[in-house]
């Protein structure tokens, strides 16, 4: 049962970023004025997959820190570890990512950031790797979901 609630509270902290982004975030439903005179991609999903995905994505980072918990526990580790240092770094670029591009409206930086962010997400997976081969292939796609969100921020960048 203790597994159970550990699980819950690995899910609950991945989706912090999450959280913290919908606070500068479009509404569906609602208007930004500013993201809605920006030009898009052509590739930009409708908003709610933009919700679905993020839900999806989050919860198998939550999975994958909660291996990871467990895995360190197996080998009584008590210490915060690479790994962790690595998640706590992707939360905190992702929750900035989102403050930036929509909060101050700097696509340009978003931009920045979100590279920084691929960048620690594929050292983080490399850390998964080493202590749970599963951690590992949960974080992949939330790396490709970021790769295809750089793309769509760049176009954002260049043409406006």
């Amino acid at each position: 049962m203790k597994s159970f609630f550990t699980l819950i509270a690995a899910i609950l902290i991945s989706f912090i970023p999450g959280a913290i982004g919908v606070l500068f975030t479009p509404v569906v439903g609602h208007t930004d004025a500013w993201f809605n005179t920006l030009a898009n991609s052509s590739l930009t999903p409708a908003p709610i997959v933009f919700s679905i995905a993020w839900t999806i994505l989050y919860t198998l980072l939550g999975i994958a820190l909660f291996m990871i918990w467990r895995a360190k526990r197996r080998m009584r580790d008590t210490g915060v570890s690479a790994s962790e240092w690595l998640f706590f770094a992707q939360m905190v670029l992702n929750a900035l990512w989102s403050y930036v591009f929509f909060g101050l409206h700097m696509a340009t930086l978003g931009l920045f950031v979100l590279f920084g962010l691929i960048i620690v997400s594929i050292y983080m997976a490399a850390e998964f790797k080493t202590v749970s081969r599963t951690a590992y292939y949960l974080v992949w796609p939330y790396i490709a979901w970021l790769i295809f969100a750089f793309y769509l921020n760049g176009v954002i960048a260049c043409m406006n």
